[in-house]
Parts: C-alpha cells; structure tokens; sequence
C-alpha cells in the first residue's frame, strides 16, 4: 500500500533530447544495430516518439502511401449508374423535342383554325374533329 501511495507523488520527468541526439539514434536504426524496441529499452523513450523522430530523420524511410482498395463490384455499380444515368437524360431529352414538337403543332392548328386551342380545352372533341374535316 505504501509503494502505491509513493508512486502517485512522483512528478512525471519530461525530456527533450536534441536533434543531434534524435539523428545519431536513427542512424543506428537505418544501420540496422539497432532496433525500435531496443531504442525503446535503452534510452527509455517511447515507441511512438522513435516512429516520429525516424519520419522525421531518416534518409530511408519513406512513410507508407495510403492505398484505397475497392471492390470491383461497387466500381461495376458506379459504371452502371452513370450509363443508366445518361440514358435518363437521353429520354427526357427525345421526351422534351416531343413536347415543342406538339406544342409547335398546336401553334400552327390554332392558326389554321382560328381557334385558340391551348385555352379552348372546354372544346369536345367532335367539334374540334369536325373543323379538322371541313378543311
């Protein structure tokens, strides 16, 4: 009980160790005499600082890209949907030349007619088939 109740009083030492210091220790480590763990063990640094010092330091080392795998059946989905996609407004486009085509023939009856036939939908069709047999 004792050693626990000392062991929280002890202040916490932080170091700083020179760049001299950080370039001798990776150097070591990209000779290859030693390794993270022993750097770890014998100058009693974390892990992590030595990983931080080595990208930092290190004429050797390279961080690791980040590579982003894919499934091939979501690159499939995407392809499929952008086709579907395009086909869409390959109808709506046929669907809209339809319309100013109906519209422009609607015009040109009007005209013909005499009759306003896009505010004349009251009109029954007889009528409207019986001006189109007159003409």
């Amino acid at each position: 009980m004792d050693k626990l109740h000392n062991s929280k009083n002890l202040s916490k030492v932080v170091r700083h160790f020179s760049v001299d210091f950080k370039k001798q220790i990776i150097a070591q480590l990209d000779a290859n005499l030693l390794t993270i763990a022993d750097i770890v063990r014998q100058y009693e640094v974390s892990a992590v600082s030595v990983c931080r010092w080595r990208q930092q330091y290190s004429k050797h080392y390279q961080k690791p890209t980040r590579l982003v795998i894919e499934m091939e059946s979501e690159a499939l989905k995407t392809k499929a949907l952008l086709e579907r996609n395009a086909e869409l407004e390959r109808i709506i486009g046929q669907k809209q030349l339809k319309i100013d085509y109906l519209e422009k023939l609607i015009e040109i009856a009007s005209s013909d007619l005499k009759i306003d036939l896009k505010k004349s939908t009251n009109t029954p069709l007889s009528i409207t088939s019986n001006l189109i047999e007159k003409t």
